[in-house]
């Protein structure tokens, strides 16, 4: 049997260890920290990290789908946690947590560096064993340190990352958030977020849930309105989704009804509340603005003209009755949000594969954010109570459609050849290729700048290198 194989790594994170312990003693934790990259989900877990507790993965090895089953071993707070592999890919898995006050790198070695007590260290240790003795560690060795390396990368970039939020936000009290839409792309991950940061969620629902009776239907008949008088502040992002078929006159209508009349109830509701949310997060889009070319966009910039700028212009006009009830409305105009779990990005990456390149011209241009930052801005404007009205989610560096399939092609290896004519992409997707593929916004975040919020990537190459795994250690530092 060969020798065991050992992974560490160490990162600086700007919170106490006791801080930094409870971020993953809470439940998520292992959700959050999942690259996107990945296909694994997590299938049952008992929610805690004492000793005994188990959580079961279901993920894939070279196609292959398996589970691997985990069981916490060492439970010993705010210091340490671990784990190890009861069945799984591995012949051998244990993976020890660690957290210690102070700085990383050097700083034991250096005596003139202070040692800061609002920092800790993360330390992650694996002792591990391939399949297969010496044929497994032959074939698979340098395939999986390289896997350890960009998942550890990932995970200590979202924990350092996610902790600053604490910093830059404190709080007196933990808020109690309610959260419609909490299981898409945006509304799963930021319940993750401000769950793990120490707040509760309230999950915003259609129609009662038997499976989770804490939730809150406001829209059903029979709705105790008495329940979201105990909710801190609302982020309304339920939705029919918009690019998921191509476009007729029933699901054009069914858009509206689900934001913009979904959007006026629930703000008439608000209002109506004697003691309710003091803050409401609404979504938006930035099909706001229409084809607008090379004009730059703010957040006073007029609407465009057509179906989906009207269809913004409604849905934030729903608000009005919370506005006017003395309610914070942050109108949150989203651009394209990046993750390879779901939405543009997750489509985007099939043909760039295969050297897919520009759409239409590849002029327009292309207002993008990244899925934490997406969150963070959302966050950002939660805990901000001098930020109202429409705030743009964009990164601060829109790019033209055919800088964004260069870049793409760039961070997977593969070059952006094959360009998609626009007379296709109409006969394909009618109406909505022009709406959401060939329209031109370049659209800029001047509130979120304005107001402080510090994004987490600007640069889009940077940006799809964290999200498809091909950021290096050395980056994060």
């Amino acid at each position: 049997m060969p020798a065991a194989e050992h992974y560490v790594a160490s990162t600086s994170l700007p919170v106490s260890e006791t801080d930094a312990f409870s971020y993953h003693d809470r439940p998520g934790a292992l959700q959050r920290l999942i690259p996107p990259w990945e296909s694994a989900i997590v299938e049952r877990s008992d929610g805690s990290l004492a000793v005994g507790s188990e959580v079961v993965l279901k993920t894939s090895l070279f196609g292959v789908p398996l589970r691997w089953l985990a069981r916490h071993t060492e439970y010993d707070p705010p210091q340490l946690f671990a784990d190890t592999q009861v069945s799984g890919p591995f012949a051998q898995w244990d993976h020890r947590h660690s957290f210690s006050n102070g700085v990383a790198n050097d700083a034991a070695d250096n005596p003139s560096q202070t040692i800061l007590q609002d920092h800790c260290v993360m330390k992650d240790a694996v002792t591990y064993r391939l399949p297969l003795g010496m044929i497994g560690k032959m074939m698979g060795g340098g395939l999986v340190k390289g896997k350890l390396e960009s998942m550890f990368a990932y995970r200590h970039r979202v924990t350092r990352d996610d902790l600053q939020l604490l910093r830059e936000y404190p709080f007196e009290r933990p808020l109690n958030i309610a959260i419609s839409g909490s299981t898409g792309l945006v509304g799963s991950a930021l319940g993750h977020l401000v769950t793990l940061l120490g707040h509760s969620v309230t999950r915003l629902v259609r129609s009662p849930d038997p499976e989770d009776p804490d939730a809150i239907a406001p829209w059903s008949e029979g709705f105790d309105r008495e329940s979201l008088q105990q909710v801190d502040a609302v982020v309304h992002l339920a939705g029919k989704p918009i690019g998921d078929s191509r476009w007729t006159a029933q699901s054009k209508k069914e858009m509206v009804s689900s934001r913009v009349v979904k959007t006026r109830e629930l703000c008439d509701l608000l209002a109506g509340l004697e003691n309710g949310p003091k803050t409401l997060i609404c979504a938006s889009a930035t099909g706001y603005f229409g084809d607008r070319g090379d004009e730059v966009l703010d957040e006073s910039s007029a609407p465009g003209d057509g179906f989906l700028p009207d269809l913004c212009v409604g849905w934030e006009r729903a608000c009005d009755s919370a506005r006017a009830a003395g309610i914070r409305v942050v109108n949150t105009r989203f651009g394209i949000v990046l993750s390879p779990r779901g939405g543009a990005l997750s489509q985007m990456l099939l043909p760039a594969k295969f050297c897919g390149g520009r759409l239409g011209s590849g002029d327009q241009w292309w207002s993008w954010i990244g899925l934490d930052d997406c969150i963070g801005a959302i966050y950002h404007a939660l805990m901000r109570d001098d930020v109202s009205g429409p705030m743009n989610v964009v990164s601060p560096q829109p790019m033209t459609n055919k800088e964004f399939a260069a870049t793409l092609g760039r961070v997977i290896r593969r070059p952006a050849l094959m360009p998609a004519p626009a007379f296709a992409l109409r006969m394909a997707l009618g109406e909505m290729a022009d709406a959401l593929l060939l329209a031109s916004a370049r659209v800029t975040p001047d509130v979120l700048v304005d107001s402080g919020y510090r994004f987490r990537f600007t640069n889009l190459e940077s940006q799809l290198s964290y999200l498809l795994g091909r950021e290096s250690r050395e980056s994060i530092e």
